[in-house]
């Protein structure tokens, strides 16, 4: 029979559970046991939740207190001398200073999830690293569900993926460790195996990337290994792409069953033909990145057209998400304040398990035993396709006006420097902020009681002007060069936007994981985008009369604003991302009119948009860089465009980034002690601003003024004096005052120390 699988559910819980939970541990407010009691009802929580939707493979060791891929680290013991870890199970002080830094240490790097908007922690392994198994993870998860009578099968990043996730300290291949990695592995299976478990789910995501000789040698080299050592059997599992040329790799590896991603190009027909009978197909037909209903309907007639091409028929399939449902919210059931219509075409995660057991039940016992759930679905995207706003004559009318002048600012970037430089009148090393301060209780407090109606407008201003006043006196008081308003009226660089623009909505509990206890609750782009009127225009223009020095206008820019919501599948995302790059447009002109000489239009999600495989990188770069720049190109050469980027490995896509024609860029350059500018080393290679991260923020270490202008001084020896700003690595807000104040001091101390070396060397 087939059978309904899921690949990963929401950690977070309801109203971010886990989030409260952690955050009140750091802070002292509950003691270890209460931490881990409250993750262990959580996980009985979500495991009861999926079997009772009719899920027959549940997973487990996907959660986690922050990250997946740091626990699989402090599971294998990859963990760098200096974190208390003396050996055996690795304690919460110890894992939550590779997560968060502690005193004397800095957290690992963090990156991005493939082309997600989650972070993982990077493991740091030393060139001749001893694995050991800390504690067998995966079996505690399993035999905790079993004493809840629930079976359920386990996660594991499979061992080729780990390793080309890590680095290494002195810069070699982690996959030359992978000998010395598999031994654990085996005991891990082995140990899952004697405790009766059937199935085990090996996650390899990199196969959903181009692979190197080397990476397709060592799968092989792993999964015979894995497979001759007997144990559970192995789900080998891909997903966020197609296998493409790795088809034949993925058939070829010894395993129980295949996943594979149907959802952003599939081969499931090459798939069912090439999968020998006996093995497992699993087929991610339910998407798990997006919110909005499936077609149950077309999904179920293609599940049908893949049996057929089966030997084992419907018997030998799964079905499954696309990859872990950690990517969506949980509930939509909670969003009553949407419009009805709207919320009736989506689906989180509890609403794709739903569809996901529908299917494996529509799939073994025909259409009739899911009758309703076929016409609900109908009914559902007919109504949405019907819906007013999703299509609007005047947007298309505008988009179709866009000629390529509009993506070029009037002179090249050398005049440009010239008339900013005489209208700024900046000094050496210039410093500033990337934008927000931190969102204080009484902050988020107000902000939620003008939201309910419980203030009104008048009362929220006046806050809200206070706060502006106050942060404004401050920074000249500590002189920074170029101030920000401090973005208190902002709950989320996207969502506040989203909120102000046609064809976006907002949802109450649409809460999704980017790292640890930091959640986002991504807008859904649900119509056409339109800009009803200015957004940020009435408190920029407020903080610069408050002062002579240039305020910062503040802008999320078009590729993040739609690579960090839930985007329409109805349309081109690139025609999304122009619709909402000409909204920005007006909003940039206006801030320009107004007098705003600098302002920062912010691409971090630029890179994370790129696909997996080279081959698709040139149109997406073609489209995101022009949408940038129709965005941001309608301003004259005295008014600066900065843009802030983070996360982001920059050597790869410099063209595109010197593309984006912006007249300085800030990046996230602290944890990694400047060796991201390489990529921009000399003019030849970027030819304008820099502003490298001095603070990691993401920490909550205070660097003082020496450490931050050794940083300064590394960056010297990559830049040019006249490109380098200075800065932290991103924006403030999940930081607290007694933090932010005294490092911006020490921030603006190391400026001023390195204009003294200038001029002491002139």
């Amino acid at each position: 029979m087939s059978i309904a699988a899921n690949l990963g559910f929401p950690r977070i819980g309801a109203r971010r559970a886990l989030k409260f939970l952690l955050e009140g541990f750091w802070a002292g407010e509950i003691d270890p046991a209460t931490l881990q009691d409250g993750a262990a009802a959580l996980r009985a929580a979500h495991w009861r939740l999926q079997a009772g939707l009719g899920i027959g493979h549940v997973p487990s060791n996907e959660d986690s207190l922050y990250d997946h891929v740091l626990d699989m680290a402090c599971m294998l013991g990859a963990i760098p001398a200096g974190y208390g870890w003396q050996g055996g199970p690795v304690s919460l002080a110890s894992y939550f200073a590779l997560a968060r830094g502690a005193a004397g240490v800095k957290p690992l790097a963090m990156t991005k999830w493939f082309d997600t908007n989650y972070h993982y922690l990077v493991p740091l392994l030393a060139a001749d690293q001893r694995f050991t198994l800390t504690e067998n993870r995966p079996l505690a998860r399993f035999q905790e569900a079993r004493a809840l009578a629930l079976r359920t099968r386990p996660v594991l990043l499979g061992p080729v993926s780990f390793l080309m996730l890590s680095r290494r300290a002195d810069g070699g291949d982690p996959l030359a460790l992978l000998d010395a990695l598999l031994p654990l592995y085996t005991r891990i299976l082995g140990e899952l195996a004697d405790a009766g478990c059937v199935f085990v789910q090996m996650d390899e995501p990199v196969l959903a990337r181009d692979l190197s000789d080397a990476a397709r040698a060592a799968l092989r080299r792993a999964y015979d290994a894995l497979a001759g050592a007997g144990g559970p059997g192995l789900i080998l599992t891909s997903y966020f792409g197609p296998l493409g040329d790795h088809l034949d790799l993925a058939v070829s590896l010894p395993s129980a069953g295949l996943h594979v991603d149907l959802t952003r190009g599939g081969e499931a027909m090459a798939l069912a033909a090439a999968l020998p009978a006996g093995r497992l197909l699993s087929l991610g037909v339910i998407d798990g990145r997006n919110v909005w209903r499936a077609d149950l309907r077309a999904r179920l007639g293609d599940l049908r057209a893949i049996a057929a091409r089966r030997e084992d028929g419907a018997a030998g399939l799964i079905v499954a998400p696309s990859c872990s449902l950690l990517h969506v919210p949980l509930d939509a059931n909670e969003e009553r304040a949407l419009d009805p219509a709207l919320r009736g075409a989506l689906a989180f995660a509890v609403q794709k398990l739903a569809e996901i057991s529908a299917l494996a039940r529509g799939l073994e016992q025909g259409e009739a035993a899911i009758a309703d759930a076929l016409a609900a679905s109908d009914a559902a995207h007919r109504a949405r396709a019907a819906a007013p706003g999703v299509h609007r004559a005047d947007i298309a009318a505008r988009l179709a006006a866009v000629d390529e002048a509009m993506t070029r600012r009037a002179s090249p970037y050398p005049a440009r420097r010239a008339a900013q430089a005489a209208r700024l009148g900046l000094p050496l090393f210039p410093t500033t902020t990337i934008g927000s301060f931190p969102q204080t209780t009484e902050i988020r407090r107000l902000r939620a009681a003008h939201g309910r109606g419980e203030i009104d407008a008048a009362a929220y201003d006046r806050a809200m002007a206070g706060w502006i006043d106050d942060a404004i006196a401050w920074q000249e008081e500590l002189g920074i060069d170029v101030l920000v308003h401090g973005e208190f009226e902002r709950n989320d660089m996207v969502q506040y936007f989203a909120d102000a623009l046609d064809g976006f909505a907002i949802t109450r509990h649409g809460w999704v994981q980017s790292y640890g206890s930091r959640c986002v609750a991504p807008p859904i782009i649900w119509g056409d985008v339109a800009r009803p009127a200015a957004m940020t225009l009435r408190w920029t223009r407020h903080a610069q009369s408050r002062t002579a020095r240039p305020v910062k206008g503040m802008l999320t820019g078009p590729v993040t604003m739609l690579n960090w919501s839930f985007v329409r599948s109805d349309i081109p995302r690139e025609t999304v991302c122009r619709q909402i790059a000409l909204a920005l447009r007006e909003e940039v002109r206006d801030l320009a009119l107004s007098g705003i000489a600098v302002i920062q239009v912010d691409e971090p999600a630029l890179r994370e948009g790129l696909p997996l495989r080279r081959a698709g990188w040139a149109a997406y770069l073609d489209w995101a860089v022009r949408c940038f720049r129709l965005a941001t190109a309608g301003v004259g050469d005295d008014t600066a465009i900065h843009t802030h980027m983070c996360y982001s490995e920059f050597a790869d896509i410099m063209d595109a980034i010197a593309a984006l024609d912006a007249d300085a860029i800030s990046i996230e350059t602290a944890r990694g002690r400047m060796a991201l500018l390489d990529a921009f080393r000399g003019a030849d290679a970027y030819p304008a601003e820099i502003g490298p991260g001095v603070w990691d923020i993401h920490s909550p270490r205070v660097p003082d003024a020496a450490e931050m202008a050794a940083l300064l001084r590394r960056a010297r020896s990559r830049l040019a004096d006249w490109q380098i700003w200075v800065n932290p690595d991103c924006g403030l807000k999940t930081r607290n005052w007694a933090e932010v104040r005294p490092a911006l001091a020490a921030m603006v101390e190391a400026a001023r120390t390195l204009r003294a070396e200038v001029a002491a060397a002139e």
